[in-house]
């Protein structure tokens, strides 16, 4: 169990989020096109799995455009951007906003993803929804940067995962 806070309050996930060293655990998440994919989907590269509550708030609607944008400097990597919105909610807004870059992926239907990366919050104002977090897994399937973002209405540390992706 992880403790967060929401607006200071402090808000506890379920199980632990996963390190850097350790094997990333296995994901079934549904794309904007309700297209089951998983970490199958991207083998042989890096993925970062950006995680939020959901897209309706500014900060994680602003997560998913820096992703976007930096996505495309970085060859043979994957970002899938993870929230429990519906694909339909997911697909106006890439669409609105022109994302492009990144794969954005629903775990609705995948209640183990919150589970298994400790990111599901039992409890405060967003209980049932995802912690925020960033997450590199490399082409082996070994997770080499993890970031739980301590508070939630905070962005994530943007830098300290464009700096992995460059140096790893």
């Amino acid at each position: 169990m992880e403790t967060i806070f929401f607006k200071g309050m402090a808000v506890k996930t379920y199980g632990n989020v996963p390190v850097a060293g350790e094997k990333a655990p296995q994901f079934k998440l549904v794309d904007k096109d309700l297209n089951e994919i998983s970490e199958k989907s991207f083998a042989g590269k890096r993925i970062v799995l950006n995680v939020f509550p959901s897209l309706d708030t500014p900060v994680c609607a602003a997560s998913v455009r820096r992703f976007n944008k930096e996505a495309s400097m970085f060859k043979n990597t994957a970002v899938v951007c993870v929230s429990m919105d519906l694909p339909f909610a997911i697909s106006r807004f890439c669409t609105a906003e022109g994302i492009d870059g990144v794969v954005a992926a629903s775990a609705f239907r995948s209640p183990d993803f919150g589970k298994d990366y400790g990111l599901t919050m039992v409890d405060g104002p967003l209980a049932g929804l995802l912690a925020r977090a960033v997450f590199i897994i490399d082409e082996n399937g070994n997770i080499i940067y993890s970031d739980l973002v301590e508070e939630i209405t905070h962005e994530p540390d943007y830098d300290g995962a464009i700096y992995v992706l460059k140096n790893d």
